[in-house]
């Protein structure tokens, strides 16, 4: 029944998934499938037997030394398969008198005990028959008189001891065997709950199993809607791939060129700033230059006059009259070229925004996902219509398969067998009554037994007179010598029934001890079962025969056992892909293929995307052609490397008014002076504000700083404007041409991340199926439960406890019987007994009883005698 189970839940997981081996496999997102729903399990397969344990390892150790051997597998093999006919020349046949003697050596640990058994019940019986007839003629201790000895004292005292020992001895055996015996009553009552628990677990088992199948079948809903959600994005995925391949090329193609749109814009501020800062300069040095000129021609003026014709003031007129031409402006701007022609053209390019040309391909560029799920909308809608149309089949498909039935059909089962279980349970419970009745009148034959003893002991020991003679010894002492030989006959009478017990329940637990419960323990016992032809000659492996019609696959009971211990699932435990190939019916190839082809169909045309048109490129060239190149930065760089004037003004007015006190006092000396406060007064009003003055300070700086400017990029713009518009032809060149082959590229990568959704489903499939769905812990608890559990830890332990008890005590019941007997002679009343004389003998002896005034016929008789 299981294994039909299994067969639907392989034909309903077989039409969701496939084997698909793709040739390569990219690294798709990872779904999350969740857990499959598993339940717990009530069965703990352990058992603990409590205090109890000791005494079972214990008799574990026994049987160790009983039976040393390891477990026979070999010789357990051979004999299974050596067919032993009826014709009594098979048994004679060497090969099966070796085999015979192989057994008997493996089990001469139990035959030995067994014949010592076997020995012991019937010598036992016709010892103590003996041993009745014996004392009935007054012999073996049966004659009423007691001879005196020495060592009497010291005789009764060992006597007492090792019977007291015996009899301790006994208890303990007694009470091992009654624990035993309970305990095999609790553990056989509280079964039940045990066997409850494992019919519960095998239903949850066969419910849990329907439920772990539509979760695996309802988890295609996590691939469809993670492969629907990314055919929705189709444009954020596939388009930002494709555009991430020619983003390489575009981007900094496209941010060159916006890089020269700005590079025009500094340009004309560059131009605008040169052409306004000489502006500023030139009115400043023109009104310098003005005055400076009046001021030498009033100079020339007054040198002139006659005054200057005196010898006194000829040369020093002369010194003055060469030093004229210092008076003038050395920066002279008025002479530099214009950039009026520059800026024009830096303005007619300007005219074109170059900057909104280049946004206009970076928007074209970006557009490409939004172009991507605009081009592929049919295409995507048949997808999803497909992935729709593999969930209805899958759903029909699930409401076709006959699961519910089956289940019901196991569920039937199962409950058929609780039912047998739970009515026949009583019978057990009642026939396990009868065996704990019986083995208590055993425990009770023995405690019988240790009853008189123990009387004996007591009044013996108590009731014991020293002083008194054998034949005048009191009633209580009497009592217990007569106690004691009732436990010796009780003994004779139950010890061969007890050891009848003893050799039955020591060779049936301890072999099963030894070939059951061991290597079961260790797993040996499933090797045995796993050997070729062993259960049926016609058959290399059992268990495949049965479960999967072919002997010749290697399932063996080892293996199954391990992986329900592990609990894995049922098809990997009973390698059901050789009836069904989990391969072959994880098929979803039909599905991919399909999906495959309505990918591939994907084709996106990107020659719509302009990166820089024509207008833009003509822009740049008109730039770079703008004349920029052409200006004399040299001139320019030189004027404002220059003073202001060719000589610093105030000295030349110091100087001047230095020689004109050289000169006559008269109107010559006043001039000269005039015209130096004159020079000191141009030197303050225009000269030091050309110097100092923010206005030329600021325009003399912006002047340095945009030539410089421009002399560092004119050189550059032909190449950098070349450089651009190749970089620009050759992206748009690569949309134009390569486009296509790039959108295949990535249009597989694409469909291989949808399809590896589909991938991951089928391995999570595969591996639920083989380790999670239908996991057979509950098959390993009910093995576990029956071998280990119940017959080894419940009964074989208790069995064996009891036997060792039991045969403790039958062993020790012979000394108790010789120590019972020799000791019962001196505690009771004789009938008659040894005289001797006091002198002679000492204290030690009996005494005479008339030398204490006790007349005693007989005493005095074998006086007279002596």
């Amino acid at each position: 029944m299981a294994v039909e189970l299994y067969l639907l839940l392989l034909l309903l997981c077989g039409s969701t998934v496939s084997e698909v081996q793709p040739l390569h496999k990219p690294p798709p997102g990872t779904l999350d499938f969740g857990f499959v729903p598993a339940k717990t399990y009530d069965t703990n397969a352990y058992h603990e037997p409590g205090p109890i344990g000791i005494v079972f390892r214990l008799v574990h150790s026994f049987l160790y030394l009983v039976q040393p051997n390891s477990f026979p597998q070999d010789l357990i093999q051979k004999l299974t398969q050596q067919k032993f006919g009826n014709v009594q020349g098979d048994y004679q046949k060497p090969e099966n008198v070796v085999l015979t003697l192989q057994a008997i050596y493996y089990e001469i640990g139990f035959i030995v005990p067994a014949a010592l058994g076997l020995l012991f019940v019937l010598l036992l019986p016709l010892v103590g028959l003996c041993f009745c007839m014996c004392r009935c003629c007054d012999n073996c201790g049966g004659e009423m008189h007691q001879r005196q000895k020495k060592n009497a004292d010291c005789r009764r005292g060992c006597f007492a001891t090792f019977l007291f020992v015996a009899s301790l001895i006994i208890s303990i055996g007694v009470l091992c065997a009654y624990a035993a015996n309970q305990h095999l009553t609790s553990q056989v009552r509280g079964a039940k709950n045990l066997v409850h628990s494992n019919f519960k677990d095998l239903r949850i088992f066969f419910n849990n199993t329907p439920g772990q199948i539509d979760y695996l079948v309802s988890q295609y809903n996590t691939t469809k809607n993670k492969a629907l959600s990314d055919l929705d994005n189709v444009g954020p995925l596939l388009g930002s791939r494709v555009q991430e391949r020619f983003a390489k090329e575009v981007r900094p193609a496209l941010d060159a060129a916006l890089t020269m749109a700005g590079a025009i814009r500094e340009t004309k501020e560059a131009l605008e700033n040169v052409s306004v800062s000489v502006e500023v300069l030139q009115e400043g040095t023109e009104r310098l230059h003005s005055n400076l000129t009046d001021v030498k021609i009033h100079l020339s003026n007054t040198l002139s006059d006659s005054a200057c014709s005196a010898a006194q003031a000829a040369s020093t007129c002369n010194i003055i009259r060469n030093s004229l031409n210092q008076l003038n402006i050395n920066a002279n701007f008025s002479g530099l070229p214009g950039v009026s022609t520059q800026v024009a053209k830096v303005n007619d390019v300007l005219k074109i925004d170059l900057s909104s040309l280049v946004q206009k391909g970076y928007a074209a560029f970006n557009n490409t996902p939004d172009l991507v799920l605009n081009q592929t909308r049919n295409i995507l809608s048949d997808i999803k219509n497909l992935l729709d149309f593999i969930g209805s089949n899958i759903t029909s498909f699930t409401k076709m398969l006959p699961v519910q039935k089956v289940l019901a059909d196991l569920t039937i089962y199962l409950t058929q067998s609780e039912a047998y279980v739970q009515d026949y349970f009583p019978v057990v419970e009642q026939y396990d009554f009868y065996r704990w009745l019986g083995c208590l009148i055993l425990c009770c034959m023995v405690i019988l037994i240790l009853v008189f003893y123990y009387l004996g002991l007591l009044c013996g020991t108590c009731g014991y007179d020293k002083h008194a003679s054998p034949t005048t010894r009191g009633c209580i002492s009497n009592t217990g010598g007569n106690f004691l030989m009732a436990g010796v006959g009780f003994s004779f009478l139950f010890s061969w029934v007890l050891m009848i017990i003893v050799v039955i329940t020591f060779v049936t637990g301890g072999n099963i001890e030894k070939l059951v419960c061991e290597p079961f323990e260790d797993r040996t016992l499933f090797k045995v079962l796993d050997t070729p032809y062993l259960l049926n000659r016609h058959w290399r492996n059992y268990l495949s025969a049965i479960v999967l019609k072919n002997p010749d696959i290697n399932l063996t009971f080892e293996k199954v056992y391990s992986d329900c211990k592990e609990n894995k699932g049922i098809y990997t435990t009973l390698h059901l892909e050789n009836l069904f190939n989990i391969n072959e019916f994880l098929n979803i190839s039909m599905y991919t293929e399909d999906v495959s082809l309505k990918i591939e169909h994907i084709n996106v045309n990107l020659s719509n995307i302009v990166l820089l048109d024509e207008i833009g490129k003509r822009n740049l060239l008109d730039f770079s052609s703008s004349g920029i190149d052409g200006i004399n930065f040299a001139a320019y760089l030189t004027e404002i490397n220059k003073s202001v004037t060719k000589v610093d003004l105030l000295s030349f007015a110091n100087d001047l008014e230095a020689r004109a006190d050289q000169l006559p006092k008269g109107a010559l000396e006043n001039a000269l002076k005039g015209h130096a406060n004159s020079i000191r007064m141009i030197h303050n009003q225009q000269v030091v504000p050309l110097e100092q003055a923010m206005k030329y300070v600021k325009a003399r700086s912006t002047l340095n700083q945009s030539i410089r400017l421009l002399q560092r990029t004119s050189s550059e713009f032909m190449v950098k404007v070349r450089n651009v518009i190749s970089a620009v032809d050759a992206a748009q060149f690569l949309i134009s041409n390569d486009a296509s082959l790039v959108i295949i590229q990535e249009t597989k990568k694409y469909m291989d991340m949808i399809i590896g959704y589909f991938e991951q489903y089928v391995e999570w499939v595969k591996e639920s199926i083989t380790m999670e769905v239908a996991a057979c812990k509950p098959i390993a608890n009910v093995i576990d439960t029956a071998v280990d559990i119940f017959l080894c830890s419940y009964v074989i332990d208790s069995v064996n406890t009891f036997w060792f008890g039991l045969g403790g005590c039958s062993i020790f019941l012979i000394p108790a019987i010789i120590c019972a007997v020799k000791l019962s002679k001196y505690y009771r009343r004789m009938d008659t007994e040894d005289v001797y004389d006091d002198m002679e003998n000492g204290n030690n002896g009996y005494h005479k009883e008339h030398l204490y005034g006790i007349h005693n016929p007989v005493m005095t008789s074998s006086v007279e005698q002596w």
